[in-house]
């Protein structure tokens, strides 16, 4: 008999002997284990809750629905908290914002072909068994309704042993289907393929960065403007989960009249804030600079918006280039951005808006900022990647 000490930050048991980590466990619970490695829960937790989709126990895309929500937020603010707090900060921690079951509007997806057709849906935990989830309570119903027409377009995708990969985006006039596969792109097969966009209402379809039809522009609304980013492109998980970040880097850049937009993406913070500021946006891939580029153009009454495109880990931008800018926005990919953070502290900029998707870089990034002399009142943490490990973290950094 082992008894679950703690939780990683991966959602991992600690046993009480001091070497298991047993996966989908509380803390307190009382647990046995057999040779085959199978938990049984011998006294369970009362946060423990039955899963709340049918695909739990043999899908590998969910970590934490044997959880209460309750449990969940706090165990993911304790994350975000013990990552801070090991640099020696101590902001206010405001209550976790988490995003509504269904409402993953992008998901990657793997299909593989089988005796009676295709098979498409997530892996199981740390296996290459493939488990359908036509019942999934992560996607947007608009996601789950074209589960039949993947299965189908993995049919004409994939050969007979392989694998392919399905990034799938939700967007408003049909779903942006991306299609990695190793099967060559024939004239033929791209007239099969135009033809099962039209039939299925797919907005765009694209094989291996090859776009093969786009039937309506894929946009996405990034405060009241529209833009179509380019295939595969990098997009806030849900809906809610980006309205929650814009709300807090609009409340900490709201007094900036010149805002630099760093790691910009396609424009999600870029656009909402050129309503009232002039903006700046700084990003390594073009093609997303070019779609918020278009997106502002034809937007409406925004304000002026310029672009450049650059490597912030190899180039960031210099003090005398920062020195243009009220306020800076700053969401870098996971592993931080360590030499554009250590420019920011050396300028005299004085309003930083930081957002994250991994609370030990964030941690490091912002103890470099406070070393300097910004202040970090408070640290919102989102968690738009419901019932998994992953949690997203915003705040401000301010000095006099």
């Amino acid at each position: 008999m082992l008894t679950i000490e703690s939780l990683t930050h991966l959602g991992m048991g600690r046993a009480s002997d001091g070497r298991s980590l047993l996966p989908r466990v509380l803390p307190g619970e009382e647990v046995e284990v057999a040779q085959d490695g199978t938990v049984r829960i011998v006294t369970p937790s009362t946060d423990r809750v039955a899963a709340s989709c049918r695909h739990y126990k043999s899908c590998g895309g969910c970590a934490m629905q044997h959880a209460t929500d309750e449990f969940v937020a706090d165990w993911k603010l304790g994350i975000v908290q013990k990552a801070v707090q090991a640099h020696g900060l101590a902001p206010d921690f405001r209550a976790v914002a988490t995003s509504p079951a269904r409402s993953r509007r992008r998901a990657k997806l793997s299909g593989r072909r089988t005796k009676k057709g295709a098979m498409v849906g997530f892996h199981g935990r740390a296996s290459h068994t493939l488990v359908a989830v036509p019942d999934c309570q992560l996607l947007t119903p608009a996601l789950l309704a074209i589960q039949p027409a993947l299965e189908a377009l993995t049919v004409l995708a994939c050969s007979r042993k392989g694998e392919i990969d399905l990034t799938v985006t939700d967007a408003a006039l049909g779903p942006d289907v991306f299609v990695a596969t190793d099967k060559e792109l024939t004239p033929q097969l791209r007239v099969e393929l135009a033809a099962f966009a039209n039939q299925h209402g797919l907005s765009r379809l694209v094989w291996n960065d090859e776009p093969v039809v786009t039937i309506n522009p894929p946009t996405q609304d990034f405060g009241g403007t529209k833009v179509t980013p380019p295939p595969g492109a990098f997009l806030q998980a849900t809906k809610h989960g980006e309205t929650t970040l814009l709300q807090a880097v609009e409340e900490i850049t709201a007094k900036a009249n010149r805002v630099v937009d760093l790691f910009a993406g396609c424009g999600t913070f870029t656009l909402p804030i050129a309503k009232r500021a002039e903006v700046h946006s700084v990003e390594g891939e073009a093609e997303m600079l070019n779609a918020l580029d278009r997106g502002w153009r034809e937007g409406h009454q925004l304000r002026k918006v310029t672009t450049e495109t650059r490597d912030l880990f190899r180039r960031p931008l210099e003090p005398d280039e920062l020195r243009h800018f009220d306020a800076a926005v700053i969401d870098p990919p996971r592993a931080g951005a360590e030499a554009q953070i250590e420019a920011l502290a050396r300028s005299e900029i004085k309003t930083i808006a930081m957002v994250s998707c991994n609370p030990i870089t964030f941690a490091r990034d912002a103890n470099m900022l406070t070393d300097v002399g910004f202040s970090m009142p408070w640290v919102q943490t989102v968690d738009q990647f419901r019932w998994s490990p992953h949690v997203e973290v915003v705040a401000p950094f301010t000095r006099k």
